[in-house]
């Protein structure tokens, strides 16, 4: 069933006002019609059967008891790479389950995004949320300079991706930490992070981290460290499920 991101104030007694885009993207590229069914969510964990009415743009809604959405809580601060790059960052990371987006200009960032850039890719997020089938929308913060944003992190697990460094590999440190808190990977650009945003992020707390001896591309490594994270913890936590304690007191049942 098609899934919809709605605003919970176009909601009025049951009844959702469908946006304009809404309309033709159910009417006209769906080909849906008064009857039909979709799936509505606000990207906080709610969600609603929407059923077309005959009222043009409309749909009348019917809360529904959300199915388990259980993931770790992951920060990607990702120092923004050339070009349009960010963009598939953003849809790829979203489908990966990425809870939190924080662009970065680091010293070797090229460029800095306008906020129109920023609005098309919470639409972006929005779209991969609706077709991976999520209930949660990511959120896709405001970037930030390198050392503005390691005045502010508050995550208690920390790590900082390094190329051509003796560092211990993301696998083996997810394996060793709680993934039931919330963690922060810092991804660097194109040529890396400089000594200077090396240091001062470990001051600030992060751990170096290793993705492997192949050098990534800016846009690659984010998902290879998500994906990893999220192998981990879906490991770790089918493991618990079945063996509830097996894991320790850091792991809670859903």
């Amino acid at each position: 069933m098609q899934r919809l991101i709605i605003r919970l104030d176009h909601i009025s007694n049951s009844h959702l006002q469908l946006t304009p885009e809404q309309q033709h993207y159910l009417y006209r590229v769906l080909r849906l019609s008064q009857g039909d069914q979709f799936l509505a969510l606000d990207g906080q964990g709610q969600q609603w059967l929407g059923v077309l009415t005959e009222q043009p743009g409309g749909a009348r809604l019917t809360p529904q008891r959300p199915s388990p959405d259980a993931q770790p809580l992951i920060t990607l601060a990702i120092a923004l790479p050339k070009g349009n790059g960010f963009d598939g960052v953003v849809r790829q990371a979203t489908e990966l389950g990425v809870t939190r987006l924080q662009p970065i200009l680091s010293q070797r960032t090229l460029s800095d995004p306008s906020p129109q850039r920023l609005d098309r890719w919470q639409r972006i997020a929005a779209e991969a949320t609706e077709q991976s089938e999520r209930l949660h929308l990511p959120q896709i913060l405001t970037p930030l300079p390198w050392a503005a944003y390691l005045e502010q992190i508050g995550a208690a697990t920390r790590w900082i991706c390094l190329t051509r460094t003796p560092a211990p590999h993301l696998l083996t440190l997810a394996d060793h930490s709680a993934l039931m808190g919330e963690v922060t990977i810092a991804i660097g650009p194109e040529g890396g992070w400089t000594e200077t945003e090396v240091t001062t992020a470990l001051a600030a707390g992060f751990q170096p981290a290793s993705l492997g001896p192949q050098i990534l591309r800016a846009v690659t490594a984010p998902l290879a460290a998500l994906a990893l994270v999220q192998g981990v913890y879906a490991m770790r936590h089918q493991d618990a499920n079945l063996c509830p304690g097996a894991l320790g007191a850091n792991f809670k049942q859903p």
